[in-house]
């Protein structure tokens, strides 16, 4: 018996127009929160849908979803308003923004279109200046190191078993550093920190994206997003391509003044912020499978390690990684998990 599905959809029915609502499931996510579709009655028996979300208080606060919700609502954001909240049982009554994922929307025909609404959203989110009442984390040297060694723990030695030297580990610190300081040399701006296809929207009475999925939210290097959403982990485009989007919008943030850099300086803090991006990735889709049994997210790993060997490739000072991850990791992933892409992969 679901106990929280139970007093999730007593709560509803309290609320005029939802007294005969039954909440149907809509989705989960990787973490923790549900997320359900319930109706409302409306004029002439057309009723009005709007999305439940059950974030367990013991595992999810949904306190920052609802202060960041409030705060980019009012400036503008494209994010679901709240109607109804009742933090302590972790149940918001939200805008429902439909069900077309960008991802599942994405097609050689529509992706330029698609990403040019995305980008032209983050430069949006990025300018928001933080809110005075609840003041965002910083993306310091802690979470970014914390992010990294979920690589090494879960996926390197926890879901391939690899058993480190004492040179690998040493190895590893010394990339970990030299992409930690990348980030925290680069332009800080406000940071979705999960800007990708699938916690974006396409709306049918808008042509802006509908933002999900932004709690985590920090102050954070300026290239962050736009690594989620270009290199994203559940679908890959020819470099070429996502070049000539990343130049857009460098010049789309520099024209709003939050960084003075150089196509060359924009696109090596972009690469080097990859990197840090997937190595997070790729340890949380081991996490997900080994802690959570959601093996599911073991088959986006080939493609988020795609992204590291062909970023740690063009760097010199990361040739040692490089090499070590193409002869050591990549053989087991591929033996336990799946081809990992070539660079003359396309997004299908």
């Amino acid at each position: 018996m679901d106990n929280r599905l139970q007093m999730l959809t007593a709560w509803v029915r309290q609320f005029p127009g939802f007294e005969n609502a039954d909440a149907r499931p809509v989705s989960g996510d990787a973490s923790f929160r549900r997320y359900f579709r319930v109706c409302k009655a409306g004029i002439n028996g057309n009723d009005i849908p709007f999305i439940v979300m059950d974030s367990p208080p013991e595992q999810e606060d949904c306190g920052p979803f609802i202060h960041i919700a409030k705060h980019w609502h009012l400036a503008g954001i494209k994010v679901p308003k709240i109607f109804e909240a009742d933090p302590a049982r972790g149940f918001l009554l939200l805008e429902d923004f439909g069900d077309q994922l960008m991802l599942d929307q994405l097609n050689p025909k529509t992706a330029s279109t698609l990403y040019r609404s995305a980008l032209d959203e983050l430069v949006l989110i990025q300018q928001l200046p933080a809110s005075p009442d609840d003041p965002m984390p910083v993306y310091d040297t802690a979470l970014l190191n914390r992010e990294m060694a979920l690589f090494r723990d879960w996926l390197l030695e926890g879901y391939l078993g690899l058993e480190l030297s004492n040179t690998e580990h040493s190895m590893l610190d010394t990339t970990f550093a030299l992409l930690r300081e990348s980030a925290l040399a680069q332009p800080q701006v406000t940071v979705h920190r999960d800007y990708h296809s699938r916690n974006l929207l396409v709306l049918e009475q808008s042509h802006r994206p509908g933002v999900i999925d932004f709690q985590d939210a920090v102050i954070g290097p300026v290239t962050y997003d736009v690594v989620s959403l270009l290199k994203d982990c559940y679908v890959q485009w020819p470099e070429e391509q996502t070049v000539q989007w990343l130049e857009t919008f460098r010049e789309q943030t520099l024209e709003a003044g939050l960084h003075r850099a150089d196509s060359d300086t924009f696109r090596q803090w972009f690469e080097l912020m990859g990197m840090q991006r997937h190595l997070k990735a790729a340890g949380i889709f081991a996490r997900l499978a080994l802690r959570d049994d959601k093996a599911r997210y073991l088959g986006d790993v080939p493609r988020t390690v795609s992204y590291l060997i062909s970023s740690s490739k063009r760097q010199p000072a990361l040739r040692h990684f490089h090499d070590w991850l193409t002869m050591v990791a990549v053989p087991r992933i591929e033996n336990l998990i799946g081809p990992v892409p070539g660079q003359e992969h396309l997004a299908l």
